[in-house]
């Protein structure tokens, strides 16, 4: 039997790991995450003196990667249940010694552009070892020469790094073995042999393999460094672990619970707040069959003890989905866990098919971070890069109209989407040069050990080694822009109220003394959200048009495509402070609407109505990602019909094609309390634009943008 909580005096899990997530949050509050120290001055300014003599920058940069990993730092404690927590109190060096390995850096200047957001190819390590895999390099080196074996010796120096790592997890938890009691000497001596198994040979035991994916992203994200490697769909890639081990008796469904929690409590303390890590769960194998299993209702259900920020997770729906699966993430949402979510299964595969994605790889695929699409496990692509503020733009047309004004409206239009495709244009030859400087200063050869096609191709993945190498680009404030869009028709074109050179004076002014025209503009036209055609059309013919354009573009080094998406994160936000008051009504520096769905609070005619309108459209070409935000008050979970009747609009929403979406169940009240009293309400979890995050750290723009969404409830 496992000895991981059936010990007469072991804490029971629910004490156990209220205890270390308390312990986690102290930490965070006193001081940096995990991630925050992966800058490693010193030991990367050491390895590249060593280096200096070697030729080849691949060569060096696998060298650099084992150097980095051989440094890294871990801690435990005495409830911990799985090893590689990154030790906070560890100092590097001294400020002499950080200060001259950071002059010396200075000519090793980070490259531009994206990395990470991405889930690992896990299977094949987790099926050869590192020791097995590295026999199957080193025989395709021999057979390789000059730029491709050096390709392959950097791969070898990132398994060496990797291996090592693994075995100094082992040693920290030894260590603690001396003065422990009975009972956790036991848990230390399993964790500990698992470290020690899988530092060279495969995952053998559902403990083995959770281990190996926590340092696989540890060895990625803190290595190279990478951003924002995400577990992914921890009920494909660890069920044949946890399956063998239920059927042999080694584990039982509460304590592969407990190891899940515990991942989920790693990756919190590891990442800052204010980010986003993904797990995804459920879909639909190759042959079209659901994949929906018991891991997958365990990762949901982990969801409610840990009560973090971090993951989210997706529950990849389908006509097939099992109901009960719906059932409990409705249930979870319910009682206020903000981070499940919702995505459209076919209408995502689409997508991903449209792009070249074969049948048998479209089922697998990964909300990078928050919902931005790439293919699991072979992807080097750049999501949110860049962002455009669509509403920007209108602004900016609006300006030169003041001279030389459109005739009408479909002039102004097409006006307009000409100023965007030249803005479309602009942001894809950044992203290439951004491209190109990394291929010269980049490469991540363990990020590529664990990318699909690298190790085939014998190129590095800033090297375009993996099999998608696109970039993602998102159009922000799109309900923003076919609100304003329809004020301009209705004022300056049908009903002449106005002319080109007043309306800007009204927005560059922020409606000064003229507040009865803004409410005009906000209250006397219908808007997007309300079920009404001619506003859902403007979005619609937006996003098809914005497809069009990014289609015609295509990405270094390999011709990927330019795939456009409305993913937000906080940009909306951003975007919003620093952009003038909109047609729309919406004043100077308000936030701007997140991803597909409405502006805030014009969701006037009910959630189905905005369900209606959003749904609309065809969100397949957007796998960029698109978000859409509902909000109810507690007051409809009080009985099972209310718990019935937010599965029955979820599930309207995804039939009808909905991309994804995602549900704060909070009272307005408490947010304001929470806004007025922080310090009560510190893990106070939210939904904004694609990911969860504490309420009390926002900023106070971003909490009333929080506040202000439409609140539904019981009447």
């Amino acid at each position: 039997m496992s000895t991981l909580i059936d010990s007469d005096n072991s804490a029971p899990a629910a004490e156990r790991l209220s205890l270390l997530r308390q312990r986690l949050l102290e930490r965070k509050d006193r001081g940096p995450s995990g991630w925050s120290l992966a800058a490693m001055p010193v030991a990367t300014a050491d390895s590249l003196r060593a280096s200096e003599e070697v030729d080849s920058w691949q060569l060096r940069r696998g060298l650099l990667l084992r150097d980095r990993l051989a440094s890294i730092v871990f801690a435990t404690d005495e409830l911990e249940l799985l090893a590689g927590r990154i030790d906070l109190d560890h100092e590097e060096g001294s400020d002499e010694e950080i200060e001259a390995a950071q002059k010396y850096l200075q000519q090793y200047p980070p490259p531009p552009g994206q990395n990470g957001h991405c889930e690992l190819h896990l299977e094949l390590l987790m099926a050869k070892g590192i020791d097995g895999l590295a026999t199957d390099i080193r025989a395709m080196k021999n057979g390789a020469s000059g730029e491709k074996a050096d390709t392959y010796q950097s791969f070898l120096h990132a398994l060496e790094g990797f291996s090592f790592m693994i075995g100094h997890a082992a040693d920290v938890v030894e260590e603690s073995l001396e003065n422990a009691p009975p009972d956790r000497r036991l848990e230390l001596e399993a964790i500990a042999t698992s470290c020690r198994r899988i530092a060279h040979a495969p995952p053998a035991t559902f403990r083995d393999a959770l281990q190996f994916l926590w340092l696989a992203l540890v060895g990625v994200m803190h290595g190279e460094p990478v951003a924002l490697v995400v577990p992914g769909h921890l009920d494909r890639t660890l069920y044949p672990f946890f399956q063998a081990d239920l059927e042999s008796g080694a584990l039982d469904e509460e304590e592969a619970l407990l190891l899940i929690e515990t991942l989920y409590l790693l990756i919190n303390e590891y990442i800052p707040d204010g980010l986003a890590i993904g797990v995804m769960v459920g879909g639909r194998d190759a042959a079209g069959q659901d994949i929906t299993n018991p891991l997958s209702y365990l990762c949901l259900e982990a969801l409610r003890r840990t009560a973090l920020i971090y993951p989210a997770v997706g529950i990849c729906w389908h006509e097939g989905t099992p109901t009960d699966l719906v059932e409990l993430a409705v249930d979870l949402i319910g009682h206020g866990n903000a981070n499940p979510a919702f995505f459209g299964d076919e209408t995502i595969q689409t997508g991903l098919k449209n792009l070249g994605v074969p049948e048998a790889e479209s089922c697998r695929y990964v909300n990078s971070t928050c919902v931005e699409i790439t293919p699991s496990g072979a992807s080097n692509v750049w999501v949110a890069s860049p962002y455009y503020n669509t509403c920007q733009i209108l602004l900016d047309e609006i300006a030169a109209n003041v001279e030389s004004p459109a005739p009408d409206f479909s002039t102004f239009l097409q006006q307009y989407r000409q100023r965007l495709t030249a803005a479309v244009e602009q942001g894809v030859a950044y992203q290439n040069e951004a491209r190109r400087l990394r291929h010269q200063r980049g490469r991540k050869p363990l990020q590529s050990v664990f990318t699909r096609a690298c190790i085939g191709r014998g190129r590095d993945i800033d090297d375009a080694g993996a099999r998608y190498n696109w970039a993602e680009c998102s159009f922000v404030g799109l309900a923003n822009l076919a609100d304003s869009l329809h004020v301009v028709d209705q004022e300056i074109f049908h009903q002449r109220t106005l002319d080109f050179a007043e309306l800007k004076k009204l927005l560059d002014t922020d409606f000064a003394e003229r507040e009865h025209v803004r409410l005009r503009f906000l209250n006397a036209y219908p808007k997007y959200g309300q079920n009404c055609a001619e506003l859902d059309d403007l979005v619609g013919d937006t996003v098809r048009y914005v497809a069009g354009e990014c289609a015609r573009f295509r990405m270094e080094p390999d011709d990927s495509h330019y795939v456009p998406g409305a993913f937000v994160w906080i940009v909306h936000e951003q975007f919003g402070r620093d952009t003038g008051a909109t047609p729309d009504g919406r004043s100077a520096g308000f936030p701007f609407a997140d991803g597909c769905g409405p502006a805030q609070g014009r969701e006037s005619k009910g959630p189905t109505a905005a369900i209606l309108s959003t749904t609309s459209w065809d969100h397949s070409p957007m796998i960029g990602g698109l978000a859409y935000n509902m909000k109810f008050n507690t007051s409809l979970f009080r009985t099972p019909e209310g718990f019935d009747r937010l599965r029955d609009l979820v599930l309207t929403f995804l039939y009808r094609g909905g991309f994804e979406t995602q549900i704060n169940v909070v009272d307005h009240q408490v947010l304001e309390e929470a806004r007025q009293h922080p310090e009560e309400f510190r893990d106070l979890v939210v939904r904004i634009g694609g990911y969860t995050d504490y309420f009390t750290r926002l900023t106070p723009e971003m909490q009333d943008e929080i506040i202000l969404r439409t609140e539904f409830g019981d009447a």
